[in-house]
C-alpha cells in the first residue's frame, strides 16, 4: 500500500499558477507566472534585429512568421485549409519558381518564353507531365486550350489552373511575375500557417510591409461579417525567440470599411 500510494504521489502533477497581470520588476522571473507579452511590431522587428547584433549571428538570416488561425464559421463550419501565393512589396530572394505555361497560340508562347517561362507547349505537353518528365512548381494557361487539359486534373489537383488562383487568363507576362516571383504558404495541421517573410538585414520598413502583405493576404480567405482568421502572430528569425505581436495596426481594417457600406446604403435608401 506504501510503495502504491508513493507511485501515485510521484504521477501527481503540481498546478501551475494562474499567471499574474502585473509586469516583471527585472529581466530574469519564471515566465510562467506572467502573460506573455506582446510587441507593436516596429518594435519587435528592432529587437530581433537587437539579437543578432548580440549574438553574432548570420545578419542576412531569415525572418519567418508563424500565424495561428481562427478557423470556425457558424454551424460547426470552419474554413477549409488553403494555400496561397502572394507577391511582396519587396523581395528577398533572387530564386524564382518554374513555371509552365499552356498555349498553342505561337505569339502567346513566344511571349511566355520572353517572360521567363521554363517550358512553353500545348497538349504535346500532357503526356511529360503525366509521367512526371516535366514537373513544375505552377501551371498557368490560356483559356483556350483549358478543354484539353482535362486529363491533368487529377494529377495537378491544386496546381491545375483556374481563375480561382490566378492561374487562367490572357495576361501572360503578369501571370509569369506572380507565379515566378510570389511567395507560396500553406495551412498546416489545420489552422497555423509558418512562412519566411524577409531577410534580417532589410530596411524595417521593407520587413513590416512584406508582413503585412501576407496578412492581408490571408484575411481574404474568411468573410469580413466573422471574427479575423488571424488569432495570434510571432515573429522571429532563424536564430531569434519568437515575439508575439500586438495585432493593432496589422490586421486590415475590415470593419470600417463594413460601416461606410452600410452607411451608403441608408443613404441611398433615403434618397430614394
Amino acid at each position: 500500500q506504501k510503495t502504491k500510494e508513493e507511485e501515485k504521489s510521484k504521477k501527481q502533477v503540481t498546478r501551475r499558477r494562474r499567471p499574474l497581470m502585473s509586469k516583471p520588476v527585472d529581466d530574469v522571473y519564471l515566465t510562467w507566472y506572467y502573460e506573455r507579452p506582446s510587441y507593436d511590431l516596429e518594435k519587435a522587428v528592432g529587437m530581433i534585429k537587437k539579437f543578432q547584433e548580440l549574438d553574432f549571428t548570420y545578419p542576412k538570416q531569415f525572418v519567418y512568421i508563424n500565424v495561428f488561425l481562427d478557423m470556425a464559421l457558424q454551424k460547426k463550419k470552419k474554413v477549409d485549409p488553403f494555400a496561397s501565393i502572394v507577391r511582396l512589396p519587396y523581395r528577398f530572394t533572387d530564386d524564382v519558381n518554374k513555371v509552365v505555361v499552356f498555349t498553342e497560340n505561337e505569339e502567346e508562347a513566344q511571349i511566355a518564353r520572353e517572360n521567363g517561362a521554363a517550358v512553353v507547349g500545348g497538349v504535346e505537353l500532357i503526356k511529360w507531365i503525366l509521367e512526371d518528365e516535366i514537373q513544375a512548381d505552377f501551371y498557368v494557361a490560356v483559356p483556350a486550350i483549358m478543354p484539353k487539359l482535362i486529363p491533368l486534373r487529377s494529377k495537378l489537383r491544386r496546381k491545375y489552373p483556374s481563375t480561382k488562383r490566378n492561374s487562367l487568363g490572357h495576361d501572360i507576362p503578369n501571370m509569369l511575375r506572380h507565379f515566378r516571383e510570389g511567395l507560396e504558404y500553406e495551412v498546416q495541421d489545420e489552422c497555423v500557417i509558418k512562412t519566411r517573410i524577409a531577410r534580417l538585414d532589410m530596411p524595417t520598413e521593407q520587413i513590416m510591409a512584406n508582413l503585412k502583405a501576407v496578412v492581408n493576404d490571408i484575411c481574404t480567405f474568411k468573410p469580413s461579417t466573422y471574427d479575423p482568421i488571424v488569432r495570434r502572430l510571432v515573429i522571429r528569425s532563424s536564430t531569434s525567440e519568437g515575439l508575439l505581436l500586438n495585432l493593432d495596426g496589422i490586421l486590415p481594417e475590415v470593419k470600417k470599411a463594413v460601416e461606410e457600406e452600410e452607411e451608403n446604403a441608408e443613404d441611398d435608401e433615403e434618397k430614394q
